[in-house]
């Protein structure tokens, strides 16, 4: 594994979001001197807070799984996130509501879910299930520790017996074909497979390998961290300030000096701060302008579709909702068409609805609740420009609200006390490329040691972290990005994260 040259005692982290956050207590936890540099008030970065009336408001992500790789961040520095967070395992993980007008509650626990897909689509299904959960956890197996939580240097650390043993697996096809070769019903194929747009791919187009993401959220367990996911940075940037670490909020970094191939300090509005190594989490365009270089690619990068996020504090639910509730349209192969080919809003919208409110009703004034609903949309290399989005947002978000009421949703219009709606524009002033969130796509050609690298030529010092670089995008990996990160710093081989047993009890109390 190659590191950083050089004295690498101070290290500034440049953003403190869940990847930096988690490079900071790894750091810390390897004898570094670490100081935080944050341009909000507050950690978090996207998993940032919204407070209005008594609602609070999540604005990041809300669906939290693989909690062991937080365990590994907070024991860097002989802390743990039980004593920090209290976990709240959910059940079901999601509800799947169709456009038929059927439901099917998804858990985790493999006999609750095998019952519960014998009574929705009969015992053959059901038996396909339980095939498809044991491929799901081998494919785990093979990938995390080989292909997901390590530092590449050379596409030929691919060369290795577990790339023959993925490809025996099938990883290499196609992603929604190999799940049908599970299960034919196409609404529980929906289920193991809509986690490709977290990729940036349509499920007929993604590598059967990113099933990987369908076992973080079927098989390892969803949780919910009780005072919102807001709680897990701030539970992280409180174990790193106990351990020594200095934060600065407020902070934007302007520019980074250089003395030849080395960077000296990072210079912000208010302060120049020396350093012997830096680790950037800003998005890729911030950072490789901050660097002054941007690595040479045979092709432009990809970037995964956005999304308008609906924030919406209530006077009232509907007892359909779950937690988290997929509701999916009719259409689906035609949904991604639009979303990653030809830059159409969703004609039939699918959605994931979230109620952080039904498993903590603390984040809402007494009988109010929070609901968040996500739709994805093109981003704005192939769809509506962020100046686009000025005109169009409002029409949008009512186009949205009517959608809901028209799928049960009624009267929520009217129900909105307070709210706040995010668009790729917003998506786009924070500096995100192509106004989305979800930087770039996971294609064959922009995955693993192909992906962004986290060191750049002709900076001696510096490494990225986050979901731009390796090993890509979702909390999980945000966070072993963080790991990945300090582990060129200190030259250290990070400690490998152990395979999820599935879902642990609420007593042990500890995101995509």
């Amino acid at each position: 594994m190659r590191t950083l040259t050089g004295p690498t005692d101070h290290v500034v982290v440049v953003g403190a979001g869940l990847a930096g956050l988690s490079a900071a207590l790894h750091l810390l936890g390897a004898g570094r001197r670490v100081t935080v540099v944050e341009r909000g008030a507050q950690p978090g970065g996207r998993a940032g807070r919204i407070e209005r009336n008594g609602y609070r408001i999540d604005t990041g992500p809300t669906v939290l799984t693989m909690p062991d790789l937080l365990d590994e961040a907070f024991a860097a520095v002989g802390d743990s996130l039980r004593d920090r967070v209290e976990l709240l395992p959910l059940h079901p993980a999601y509800r799947a509501r169709f456009a038929d007008g059927t439901a099917l509650d998804v858990h985790t626990d493999p006999a609750a879910m095998e019952a519960g897909i014998e009574r929705f689509a009969g015992a053959r299904e059901a038996i396909g299930y339980r095939r498809l959960r044991s491929w799901l956890e081998e494919l785990y197996r093979v990938q995390m520790r080989r292909f997901i939580d390590t530092n590449f240097d050379s596409p030929l650390r691919l060369l290795h017996p577990d790339l023959a043993r993925l490809a025996a697996l099938g990883g290499f096809g196609r992603l929604d074909a190999r799940v049908g070769h599970f299960l034919s019903d196409e609404r529980l194929r929906r289920i193991f497979s809509f986690q490709a747009l977290y990729a940036g791919v349509p499920p007929a187009r993604a590598l059967a390998a990113y099933a990987v993401i369908a076992y973080m959220d079927t098989v390892a367990g969803v949780y919910f961290p009780r005072g919102g996911v807001h709680a897990l940075p701030r539970a992280m940037a409180d174990a790193a300030a106990d351990a020594g670490a200095v934060f600065r909020y407020g902070h934007e970094v302007t520019r980074l000096e250089r003395r030849g191939d080395r960077i000296t300090a990072v210079v912000t509005g208010q302060e120049r701060v020396p350093c012997d190594a830096v680790v950037l989490t800003a998005d890729l365009p911030v950072a490789y302008r901050l660097l002054g270089r941007r690595p040479r690619r045979p092709l432009p990068l990809r970037h995964s579709p956005s999304a308008v996020i609906l924030h919406a504090g209530t006077d009232r639910t509907w007892p359909g909702l779950a937690h988290h509730t997929l509701s999916f349209g009719a259409a689906w192969k035609g949904t991604f068409r639009e979303l990653t080919r030809t830059g159409r809003l969703m004609t039939d919208p699918s959605l994931l609805i979230t109620r952080p409110t039904a498993t903590d009703p603390t984040l809402a004034p007494p009988g109010r609740h929070v609901h968040y609903v996500l739709a994805p949309c093109p981003n704005t290399d192939i769809g509506p420009s962020a100046r686009d989005w000025h005109d169009l947002a409002p029409r949008y978000r009512d186009s949205l609200l009517a959608e809901l009421e028209r799928r049960g949703l009624a009267g929520l219009g009217s129900s909105i006390e307070e709210e706040c709606l995010v668009t790729p524009v917003d998506w786009t002033a924070q500096g995100h490329a192509a106004g989305t969130p979800f930087s770039a796509a996971h294609t064959f050609a922009q995955t693993g040691p192909f992906r962004p690298r986290n060191l750049v030529r002709g900076t001696e010092n510096a490494v990225l972290a986050g979901c731009g670089t390796t090993p890509g995008v979702g909390v999980p990996t945000v966070l072993i990005s963080g790991k990945l990160a300090a582990a060129r710093v200190t030259g250290l081989r990070p400690p490998r994260s152990t395979p999820a047993r599935g879902p642990r009890s609420a007593s042990k109390g500890t995101p995509a």
